[in-house]
């Protein structure tokens, strides 16, 4: 159960994904609409990150002394502090529908750890507190107007007006932190992008096709494309380094393919057991598909994503 706590300020941190600009009315499709999670689907005991109540309740204190104002509400959704200055039903209302789903959905089927130290969930309730908040808590412009995790500062940033897809985005990236240590930033990203626009079926949490399909088509119309053996070799200044967006699109459809085929948890789990000799992922993959030849399955995998609507 969420712990409403009335207050007034907050601490933060820095890990922006980078990436293409989202649309405005990015959404993630959370436990308003989802369907009901069968009993005999539901999760053991979340994991624990070690700190007690009394932890929480310390931490919730010296976040009133930086809260920029009056109108900031703070809710403990463990393994988060969700803080918003969007009144305090609907900052109560993000940590219990779309945090707390994701968390507890995102475990279910990759992550048996929870982030190590108490993290901060900031929701601006505009483009105008997003901007001046960030600047004033955090020291800096943000880079992106939708949102972005900061390790730094402990804190995932963002401007909720654009919708929850932003927020369950980068949910996954302090749980791929403390669950996977050396995580390749194709499937850092290509996760988290996966679910920016998802919903739950039969109990799991399911990436559907969202705002970066076409220009992922176009992209493949015009040959543009990676062949996979190199994008999942890239380093993070070379991923991110794609101004149009191209690597995180084609992350993202990589694993949706995996999940339409009903492979991604078991490609993650393998891929997890197997990083230390297969650090990119590759071989893995290769193996996960059953495919000998990448260059025959990547066109056949451009064939898919242009047949989606």
């Amino acid at each position: 159960m969420a712990v409403l706590l009335p207050l007034g300020l907050a601490a933060a941190c820095l890990h922006a994904a980078p990436g293409a600009a989202e649309p405005a009315t990015l959404f993630a499709r959370n436990a308003n609409n989802a369907r009901a999670t069968p009993a005999n689907t539901r999760a053991a005991a979340p994991p624990s990150n070690g700190h007690t109540d009394r932890d929480y309740a310390r931490h919730v204190e010296r976040l009133k002394a930086r809260l920029p104002s009056r109108e900031f509400e703070v809710v403990v959704e463990k393994p988060f502090v969700v803080v918003g200055d969007g009144g305090r039903d609907a900052v109560a209302a993000h940590a219990r529908q779309t945090v707390r789903w994701a968390v507890r959905l995102l475990r279910r089927d990759f992550f048996t750890k929870d982030p190590n130290a108490i993290l901060d969930i900031w929701l601006f309730k505009d483009s105008a507190s997003y901007r001046a908040n960030a600047r004033r808590l955090f020291g800096r412009e943000p880079s992106t107007p939708y949102g972005y995790y900061s390790p730094a500062h402990r804190a995932l940033v963002m401007n909720i007006e654009t919708g929850g897809g932003t927020l369950v985005h980068e949910i996954v990236h302090p749980f791929i932190e403390a669950n996977f240590p050396g995580c390749p930033p194709w499937l850092d990203e290509g996760l988290g992008s996966l679910y920016e626009q998802s919903g739950e079926e039969g109990g799991h949490i399911r990436g559907y096709t969202n705002w970066r399909l076409p220009g992922l088509q176009r992209d493949i119309r015009r040959g543009r494309l990676k062949p996979f053996e190199v994008l999942l070799a890239l380093d993070a200044r070379g991923f991110y380094a794609d101004e149009r967006g191209t690597n995180y699109a084609q992350a993202r459809y990589l694993c949706y393919y995996l999940q339409e085929r009903g492979l991604l948890v078991r490609f993650y789990r393998e891929f997890h057991a197997a990083r230390a000799a297969d650090p990119t992922g590759f071989d893995t993959l290769r193996r996960v598909l059953g495919e000998a030849d990448m260059d025959a399955f990547q066109k056949r995998w451009e064939e898919f994503v242009l047949g989606l609507g």
